[in-house]
């Protein structure tokens, strides 16, 4: 189209077709000549206001003036065609407006030179791709606007044409492809992969999508295809998307969040789904699982002696030698610092443990080579055997980690099965339990609110209920303490409701006091989805507080969604259903956390503190925490990073995007007296 002579009337023919997509055109000065029912919409002008106006008096901010001249002076001079681009606009109000714009140059009847701009609003492109219905010549217009690939083919495969703005995208040129069926083309399980949903959206008359994967000249890249069945002609539209950026993105964050970041061996959250995954198989089977917990005798002196760098090398080493020492059905991963887990499926008796124990030991006396050094590094090995020592991942892992302590007290360089004798942790969880039982009836409970900030205007967006405990005799009990012990006992179910309760009337006390709409967050347990009534009760809660659902935002752990029944799925929607904000709690700690973000219909994602903590350390939580954000948005989620404690953190994050946060830099949680009163000022 870039080179067509036209007439005014059959271009604004065309474009008079469409109101869902802004199209304007300008003469050799800029001046407009044609202005569309899209464009009145998307920036607010009527076509009288802008007929005879320069593109630089309506919607180009002041900043683009020279560089908008300019190109469009070099197109009309030099032939110099201005490229297709996400960029920010203005309407009449002097509102941003951030569309996909592309342009094309036409050669009038009167041999002038008039530039067409198409604007697509990327506020709502997606719905107005499903809503727009574009005429043949349109779409060429739209073709060139995209980055995507456009294949049209017959029922079998056979392509018959095809669209590519950048033609390195495509696997072989188009001479090779077209009249030929995409089975002959492609590589064999990709071309598989295209026939089974070509045949899918034949059968059902719908949309099908999938991703695959192709070497190209300039390295590997990954693509989604989508398929449709355009039924008046029963062909096959391919569009194609080059998602490698997105794939690469979150490859670093599954990796960040599946593996060590220094050894690669599984992390704490892998290795106790891994662990989770044995139990279940040890318990069909009728077999045993064993669970060792490592750690480095000394490491500490070696670290503080020899340095950090050292130190990590070693740690590499270390892990090397557990990974050669097991066998290939067995799990070594890192929990952090200098301490490692061995996982050891299939065991038939005590003995195959003590075998493996005392090999780890062996090979842990040979000296370690570092940096020309000759290091001598022992183990201390706590062994927790399921089921006699527990019949859960955090059971045997705590009931290991008190047996490794025993080793050491034995004089290190030795392994320790587990006793309970050995486990003092019990009394004080016994304590914990026999006062938890009645507290609720004896008022020793009292909600705690930690405010939320919106972080480009520092301005109190809501906040989150926490609980706090105060016991006669055991004083101040951390969350950390009796949270779990609630959760297994039951207890957390007449507790959670009293959370939801207190968080409602005093959310509906601030937001008339204030006379401010705000948020106020709420975790739910896992157990708490147990419970027939939770629905019920939280909407006699709203009912009774008369608050809006759109003001309470529950918070929910992938320890909830990684449970995987049909009960949880059930709860999510309806809560959806009710207009509830939902939230995916310290995103980045579980593995599985991308999965779920396309599973559930979550509002709210918020970063994990470990990651808050490290981005003004390094750059891998800086990188990672920038990532996620993006990715968030581009999901359609907001943001809340917690645990901000420091000016540098919060600089960040408003530099990278993130729109809500909270941490001991605003507020550490306070009574909800407190909360009524609290201000913040933000820092120039």
């Amino acid at each position: 189209m870039t080179h067509q002579t036209a007439t005014n009337g059959s271009i604004h023919q065309l474009f008079d077709a469409v109101d869902a997509i802004s199209v304007q055109g300008y003469d050799e000065q800029r001046r407009v000549i044609y202005w569309n029912v899209g464009s009145e919409l998307l920036y607010g002008y009527t076509e009288a206001e802008a007929l005879g106006k320069k593109i630089e008096e309506l919607i180009i901010p002041q900043a683009m003036h020279h560089q908008v001249v300019s190109a469009h002076n070099d197109w009309i001079t030099k032939n110099i065609e201005i490229p297709a681009a996400e960029i920010t606009l203005c309407n009449k109000n002097g509102d941003d407006v951030s569309v996909y714009s592309s342009h094309v140059m036409f050669t009038n009847q009167y041999d002038k030179k008039q530039m067409y701009c198409i604007d697509i609003n990327l506020a709502d492109v997606i719905q107005a791709q499903e809503q727009a219905v574009f005429k043949a010549n349109m779409l060429k217009a739209v073709f060139e606007a995209t980055p995507d690939l456009f294949f049209l083919m017959e029922e079998d495969g056979t392509i018959i044409d095809y669209h590519a703005s950048n033609t390195s995208k495509l696997y072989v040129p188009p001479e090779q492809f077209i009249g030929k069926k995409i089975g002959s083309v492609l590589p064999e399980n990709v071309c598989h992969k295209f026939e089974t949903h070509i045949a899918k959206v034949l059968e059902r008359e719908g949309v099908s999508s999938f991703e695959y994967e192709l070497s190209l000249p300039k390295g590997k890249h990954h693509f989604e295809a989508r398929i449709s069945l355009l039924q008046s002609s029963r062909q096959v539209v391919v569009i194609v998307r080059d998602i490698t950026e997105q794939h690469k993105s979150a490859e670093v964050i599954r990796q960040h969040a599946y593996f060590d970041t220094l050894t690669a061996l599984p992390n704490r959250f892998l290795s106790l789904d891994r662990l989770s995954q044995m139990l279940n198989e040890a318990e069909r089977n009728h077999e045993k699982t064993a669970v060792l917990f490592l750690d480095l005798d000394d490491f500490k002196k070696v670290n503080d002696s020899l340095g950090h760098e050292v130190g990590d090398k070693l740690l590499i080493e270390a892990a090397n030698r557990l990974q050669r020492a097991l066998r290939k059905e067995d799990t070594v991963g890192r929990l952090g610092g200098d301490e490692f887990i061995v996982l050891l499926r299939g065991l038939n008796d005590d003995n195959n443990t003590v075998n493996i124990a005392e090999n780890l030991l062996g090979i842990f006396r040979e000296p370690f080579r570092i940096d020309g050094r000759e290091l001598i590094l022992t183990l201390s090995i706590g062994i927790a055997i399921y089921p006699e020592n527990g019949d859960c991942p955090s059971d045997l892992l705590r009931n290991a980690d008190t047996a490794m302590y025993q080793a050491k007290a034995l004089g290190r360089n030795a392994y320790s099965f587990f006793t309970k004798e050995m486990n003092t942790i019990m009394t004080r969880r016994f304590e914990i339990e026999g006062q938890l039982h009645g507290a609720l009836e004896r008022n020793e409970f009292e909600v705690y609110y930690q405010p939320q900030l919106n972080v480009k205007d520092g301005g109190i967006m809501g906040a989150e209920a926490l609980l706090r405990w105060r016991n006669p005799m055991l004083g101040n009990v951390t969350p950390d303490e009796f949270i779990p012990i609630a959760e297994q006992t039951g207890l957390i179910v007449p507790i959670g409701k009293y959370v939801i309760q207190q968080a409602l009337s005093f959310l509906s006390e601030w937001q008339h006091a204030n006379q401010q709409d705000y948020m106020i967050a709420v975790n739910l347990s896992p157990r708490q989805f147990r419970d027939n009534e939770l629905i019920g009760f939280i909407k006699k809660a709203l009912s009774d507080t008369n608050t809006n659902p759109d003001h309470l935002e529950f918070e929910i752990t992938e320890g909830v969604l990684m449970i995987g029944k049909s009960y949880i799925d059930e709860a999510l929607l309806e809560l959806h259903k009710l207009g509830i904000k939902l939230s995916m709690d310290d995103f980045g700690t579980g593995y599985s956390s991308l999965s779920y973000l396309r599973q559930y219909a979550f509002d709210v994602l918020k970063i994990d503190r470990s990651f808050i903590d490290g981005i003004t350390l390094n750059k891998e939580d800086c990188d990672l925490v920038k990532a996620t954000i993006a990715m968030a948005h581009s999901l359609g989620l907001v943001v809340v990073a917690e645990g901000v404690e420091i000016k540098e953190q919060l600089t960040l994050l408003e530099k990278f995007g993130c729109d809500y946060v909270q941490g001991y830099y605003f507020s550490r949680p306070v009574p909800a007296k407190e909360l009524l009163e609290y201000k913040y000022v933000k820092n120039s």
